[in-house]
């Protein structure tokens, strides 16, 4: 459990850095939907010639389930923070992506659950660190307004997609529902992305070599590896214990940010940062999403 919880600490955070720079040169849903589909296409593959068709045969409901899921986790959480970092700084992002845990909190209360009065007042809390995060720089045009909007939107999706996981039917094995996951949440971006013409745009002679680079990186590392531990902790281990990985991306993520792309961290950024963090780490300590 522990050595998943490190790939996911480590490759998820350093995963944010890997979208910034693939972003530069490539266009993003495209690619988004490229890398999920190749990974999704490997793993399966890996399976298969592993363990025989069988492997992928799954349920009906079973895949209806693990495409829900990957279309929540991959297309919506994924694929718009994909669009959001063409404009907004990667520690940010993930500053904000911080908060999915607030999230799942209030869709505990829309599916009736009872909710301690404490939990309510530390996701109000966190969503202030979010909004001292965002409101400002949005409103000054320091940061692409609408950039930041579609991250929040991201956890949303995100928060949504860990909320479901469990409660609808997906494939007993983690990794063949990973797969599934993967193709489902990449066919839906590659929809997307011809739909609006991103393919006509693309011009592969811009393409840099850290873009791809990058690219490779996230396929390998971000979704096969990360993805793939993620998916086996949702099913193997106490959603408190894997909630902590939302306030260990986020620093990582900040420091390969300052580091690599000389990112600003600002006063105003650590405030938000320690609010969210702070709410996040009282309510997973509370066992608050328990039920995702």
């Amino acid at each position: 459990m522990w050595s998943a919880l490190g790939v996911v600490y480590l490759v998820w955070g350093s995963t944010y850095l890997a979208i910034a720079i693939a972003v530069q040169t490539l266009p993003p849903l495209l690619s988004a939907g490229l890398r999920f589909l190749l990974a999704g296409a490997l793993l399966g593959a890996w399976l298969v010639a592993r363990h025989g068709r069988a492997a992928l045969r799954v349920e009906r409901r079973q895949l209806g389930g693990a495409a829900v899921v990957g279309v929540l986790l991959l297309a919506g959480g994924n694929g718009l923070v994909v669009l959001a970092e063409r404009t907004v700084p990667s520690g940010l992002t993930a500053l904000v992506v911080a908060s999915v845990p607030l999230w799942i909190v209030v869709f505990r209360l829309v599916a009736g659950d009872r909710v301690a009065p404490s939990l309510a007042v530390g996701v109000l809390v966190g969503f202030a660190g979010v909004a001292i995060l965002v409101v400002p720089r949005g409103a000054s045009g320091e940061v692409d307004p609408i950039g930041l909007v579609t991250v929040v939107g991201a956890t949303f999706s995100w928060a949504l997609g860990t909320f479901a996981s469990p409660r609808v039917p997906t494939p007993r094995d983690p990794l063949a529902s990973t797969a599934l996951q993967m193709l489902a949440g990449g066919a839906l971006l590659l929809v997307v992305a011809i739909a609006i013409g991103e393919q006509t745009r693309a011009d592969p002679s811009s393409f840099s070599t850290a873009s791809l680079a990058a690219m490779a990186y996230l396929v390998v590392f971000g979704s096969l590896v990360a993805f793939s531990a993620y998916t086996w902790l949702l099913q193997h281990a106490p959603v408190s214990v894997v909630a902590t990985y939302a306030y260990v991306n986020p620093v990582v993520a900040v420091l390969l940010g300052a580091v690599v792309l000389s990112e600003a961290v600002t006063a105003s950024m650590l405030v938000g940062a320690a609010i969210i963090l702070a709410a996040v780490a009282f309510i997973v300590s509370r066992g608050a999403t328990r039920s995702a």
